[in-house]
């Protein structure tokens, strides 16, 4: 292979290895944390923290959130009231043995209010994540375009 072949090659992978990095996958326990991600948005106003949870053992249960950018961290789920899908609280968020569990837009998700500064695109923002038998992690939540309706796909 030459050399100029190489380098092509190396950089049409750089966006995959981009990517793929941003995609982290945390453990704790039996509990897998995969792609932790957050939409863009200003200081001052709400987030939302979007991942999957899944249990390679016993049943467990997120019972909260918190992080140092926002003032309160709430987890939440939307249902449909008539015609108008509505946000309303949830005090855990169950996760069955061999069970993933999506939060993402549209449904489960932790929302982030009173942000203490903004969710730029390409920043990682922590989220400490506390289970009732796996205990507590931090995860980096990457930030994606505002739009954004999936992890990991920045560019």
């Amino acid at each position: 292979m030459t050399h100029r072949r190489v380098l092509l090659t190396s950089a049409l992978a750089l966006p995959f290895l981009i990517q793929t990095a941003a995609a982290r996958d945390y453990a704790l326990g039996d509990i897998v944390i995969g792609r932790p991600w957050s939409r863009a948005a200003p200081a001052g106003g709400t987030g939302a923290g979007f991942m999957t949870l899944r249990s390679s053992g016993p049943a467990d249960r997120l019972l909260g959130a918190s992080s140092p950018v926002a003032r309160v961290a709430e987890m939440h789920t939307h249902i449909r009231d008539g015609d108008v899908m509505r946000m309303r609280p949830v005090a855990e968020i169950p996760i069955a043995p061999g069970q993933t569990v999506t939060l993402a837009p549209g449904g489960l998700h932790i929302m982030l209010i009173g942000l203490t500064g903004p969710l730029a695109i390409g920043s990682r923002v922590p989220l400490t994540l506390r289970f009732e038998r796996a205990g507590e992690v931090t995860v980096q939540l990457t930030v994606e375009r505002a739009g954004a309706a999936t992890g990991g796909h920045t560019h």
